[in-house]
């Protein structure tokens, strides 16, 4: 490796300290803890998306991030045609702000200010839950296993990018994607916000800003600025995902802190200074809560007094920061796709049912009175957040789809209805995929489903289930029927759409997801047809497509009853 060091300038309490510093490899750039990973980052979407490392992405990461981006693009339009209501409300505002440089919204050729097409487009994309997942595990790397969550969100920032300049095509808008899922599933590699109940979008924010940076010509320092004043200023905490019922918040989290990091950017870019160098700012949320000075680290007691100068001094960040260039080591191939709509951490429990009901035909012909209990051994957090026996009784649609109850019910539900199914478990996944309808209104009332929560209990793996996460997905499954005969799934680790899932027909999957939401939005199939191939097709796009590529005629889909039925009526203002 060489090591490239850039010019001193002054740091914290006027001492001199690098600007940035990186370690550059054949495939990777190097962040250090004890330089300015801010500006690193800034440098490393600056000389990615402009071409510094050449053209040496392996086609596998490529294909990633298309079906990625496709895969949310559909979650988002869906999920406006089905009017929920934070989408549709935050796309309505979004046409308050016109502006005629700016990007445009799912549906739709008018432009608006570009962070509010972003919030927009980000809450849409994110309402079903069902875009794709990172956990935040790179064994590979020394020190990239904090484990923090995220989600695939944040693309619409590279095609709002892209109509704001008019001069990004389709590759290079891809490549952004890429650099843009590197920074924040790098940044979810090697601290766990979580664990500071810190939402995890914060990762995502941080990479929307740089990104959209880069991609309108920022300086590093200008990026910077804004990446300093998006942690500095808007640090969204999980109290959105407290309490047994969630709202809007949870779902438009990702937008909300995307929207504020976009603005940063754009302040930045009109010459407003933000703090400089803010990972290793001692009072930023990343020494703060992972002190490198006078205390050591400990998750469960961060003492924060005052009179502890240490505590409070120079230091470098808690962590070194890897991120890739080249190859086809980069975040977005550790990513996870979800084959239907539910929480990423059921889908072992998921897997382990599709392989019982395969492997057992008289179970689906015995019906839900013939089931005497159903057991779920799962890891933590799973058995904790999602396995949670209070979340039986979900009577909101984001609610529901954090209960492995609720979500495993539907499934099983869903294949005794139909009284068979496929002898192949791909074709079995697409035959019980769950859609929108399973978490509608209707369906969270349904006296079959509230019956079947009841039949199930959870139990903690215990250290066998938890080291094996978030390596997997560690689950199984277990059935009795009233007459005493016993169906167990065995150990689930990688079901289909995780990242190391070596047997599932992952394209097959996706593309019978992506007409299952499809044929929510478009009355034809060419109307698909059109709406979809492009998205398939963006690598050869030319700068003038991207303007486009999210329209369609929003006037003319299908029309649809509230899926959580009426919105809310805004109260009047005179």
């Amino acid at each position: 490796r060489s090591v490239l060091v850039q010019s001193k300038s002054a740091g914290f309490f006027g001492l001199q300290v690098l600007r940035y510093r990186t370690m550059a490899a054949a495939t990777t750039v190097v962040l250090p803890a004890d330089s300015n990973q801010a500006l690193g980052i800034a440098q490393y979407a600056i000389d990615f998306i402009s071409g510094k490392y050449g053209d040496n992405i392996s086609p596998e990461v490529w294909e990633k991030i298309e079906q990625f981006h496709t895969d949310s693009v559909m979650c988002g339009i869906s999920a406006i045609a089905m009017k929920t209501n934070a989408p549709n409300c935050l796309r309505e505002e979004a046409f308050e702000y016109p502006d005629p440089k700016g990007a445009r919204v799912f549906g739709d050729s008018k432009t608006c200010a570009p962070e509010k097409a972003i919030v927009a487009n980000a809450s849409a994309v994110r309402e079903w839950d069902s875009n794709g997942t990172v956990f935040g595990y790179n064994p590979s790397v020394p020190g990239h296993t904090a484990g923090e969550f995220g989600h695939n969100d944040f693309y619409g920032v590279v095609i709002a990018a892209a109509q704001v300049t008019g001069k990004v095509d389709g590759k290079t808008a891809l490549k952004a994607m890429i650099c843009l899922d590197e920074i924040r599933g790098r940044l979810a590699e090697v601290f766990s916000l979580k664990s500071y109940k810190i939402d995890h979008v914060m990762h995502g924010a941080i990479a929307s800003a740089a990104v959209y940076g880069a991609l309108l010509g920022a300086s590093a320092e200008e990026i910077e600025n804004a990446i300093g004043m998006t942690v500095a200023h808007y640090v969204p905490f999980r109290a959105i995902r407290a309490g047994k019922q969630l709202s809007d918040s949870k779902g438009a989290s990702a937008a909300i802190s995307t929207e504020v990091a976009i603005l940063s950017m754009r302040r930045a870019m009109k010459g407003f200074l933000g703090p400089k160098d803010i990972f290793r700012n001692p009072e930023s949320i990343f020494r703060f809560f992972e002190p490198t000075t006078g205390v050591p680290k400990d998750k469960n007691n961060i003492d924060i007094t005052l009179g502890n100068k240490a505590r409070w001094g120079p230091g470098p960040s808690p962590f070194n920061l890897v991120l890739s260039h080249s190859g086809s080591d980069f975040a977005v191939c550790g990513m996870h796709f979800k084959i239907g709509l539910y929480e990423h951490q059921s889908a072992g429990a998921l897997e382990g049912l599709v392989k019982l009901l395969v492997a057992n035909p008289a179970l689906v012909k015995a019906g839900p009175a013939a089931i005497d209990n159903i057991m779920i051994v799962a890891y933590e957090p799973a058995f904790g957040i999602i396995g949670d026996p209070a979340k039986k009784d979900p009577k909101t649609r984001q609610s529901a789809d954090h209960s492995m109850a609720f979500i495993v019910s539907r499934m099983l539900q869903k294949a005794m209805a139909k009284g068979s199914v496929p002898a192949s478990g791909d074709e079995a996944w697409k035959e019980l995929m769950l859609t929108p309808h399973d978490y509608g209104k209707e369906a969270l009332f349904d006296d079959n489903t509230r019956a079947m929560m009841q039949k199930i209990t959870f139990e903690h793996g215990g250290e066998e289930y938890d080291s094996k996460y978030p390596d997997g997905i560690p689950t199984s499954i277990n059935i009795v029927l009233k007459d005493g005969k016993k169906f167990s799934s065995g150990l689930v680790m990688y079901p289909p759409g995780h990242s190391r899932n070596t047997t599932a027909d992952l394209k097959a999957l996706l593309d019978k997801k992506n007409k299952m939401l499809g044929d929510l939005v478009f009355k034809d199939q060419a109307s698909y047809d059109k709406f979809i191939k492009p998205l398939q097709n963006i690598k050869n796009l030319l700068a003038k497509d991207m303007h486009d590529i999210y329209n369609f005629d929003f006037k003319g889909i299908k029309e649809h009853a509230g899926i959580d039925g009426p919105r809310p009526t805004p109260a009047s203002r005179l």
